[in-house]
């Protein structure tokens, strides 16, 4: 037989995961776009590069005075301009946008971090390959973290 205490205890109710986009806490959507686009950005950039290096049609390279312009650059300019928006306006539509600008911006300049790094062109080379590195752990640490947490936010029941 249950005790009183026993029986008057309430369900514990269990996390799901958000399934659709209006489940998702508006706190977090800037960081769940951010994930998105860095990882969408990262594999873009690989792939617009990889094209480049077979020498497909109509796929070059950026470049200025006859100066290469590595996307690093857009990136750099990019993370410059959120974070300048950042201080203008935190609404949570806007932190929406931010956090799409933000994922582009360090996906662009993660995949060109062994340029960094070592000071030398080294993307398709062995020693290119700390900047794969760097972008998949990235993924999945940050992907991880925002699987496994929730805000401090109140859920509706139901």
């Amino acid at each position: 037989m249950l005790s009183r205490d026993h029986a008057e205890e309430k369900p514990v109710e269990r996390f799901r995961f958000p399934r659709r986009w209006n489940q998702v806490d508006e706190s977090r959507r800037g960081l769940v776009l951010a994930w998105v686009a860095f990882t969408l950005t990262f594999g873009g950039a690989r792939l617009v590069t990889w094209l480049i290096q077979i020498d497909t049609r109509d796929v070059g390279d950026i470049s200025a005075g006859g100066t290469h312009l590595h996307h690093y650059l857009w990136g750099i300019l990019l993370l410059a301009g959120v974070a300048i928006f950042g201080l203008v306006d935190r609404s949570p539509r806007a932190r929406t946008w931010m956090g799409i600008a933000l994922g582009i911006a360090l996906g662009l300049i993660v995949d060109e971090a062994a340029l960094l790094i070592t000071l030398d062109d080294v993307y398709w080379q062995s020693d290119g390959w700390p900047s794969i590195a760097i972008a998949v752990s990235i993924i999945g640490v940050v992907g991880t973290g925002l699987a496994l947490t929730r805000s401090g936010a109140e859920r509706p029941r139901g």
